[in-house]
């Protein structure tokens, strides 16, 4: 799990946004409101919902744009359940809270290569 994933808070601006979302590997900047995760923010909630409609992202809070988050995990679920629900959910990535507190993401893949590791050898047959 990453443990400190790229937040910002609800009175941060699109712009603000927008220069983290640059680098390819970040995909979404989730919005937290005094630690609570509040929402998610992509590249294309930016385009929908800045440029498309001509707003000022320096003007523009990220409370007002942020999607509400379409899964979360509690950190508490052990991580076959977690590998399970991300794979009926058919997600990548997911964040993980603690009492509606932003604590983390977890990837599936990083979870598969997890539970692999967890796996016992195969028995050798004699």
């Amino acid at each position: 799990m990453v443990t400190e994933p790229r937040s910002l808070s609800v009175d941060a601006t699109a712009q603000e946004a927008g220069e983290l979302l640059t680098p390819p590997e970040v995909r979404a900047i989730f919005v937290c409101d005094a630690e609570q995760l509040v929402g998610v923010v992509t590249r294309k909630t930016l385009v929908q919902e800045i440029v498309a409609t001509g707003r000022d992202p320096g003007a523009t809070s990220l409370g007002d744009i942020a999607e509400p988050p379409l899964f979360t995990l509690d950190a508490s679920t052990n991580l076959d359940d977690a590998f399970r629900a991300l794979e009926d959910q058919d997600l990548e990535r997911v964040p993980v809270v603690e009492g509606g507190r932003l604590v983390g993401i977890l990837s599936r893949t990083v979870l598969q290569r997890r539970l692999a590791e967890d796996e016992p050898p195969p028995q050798q047959q004699v």
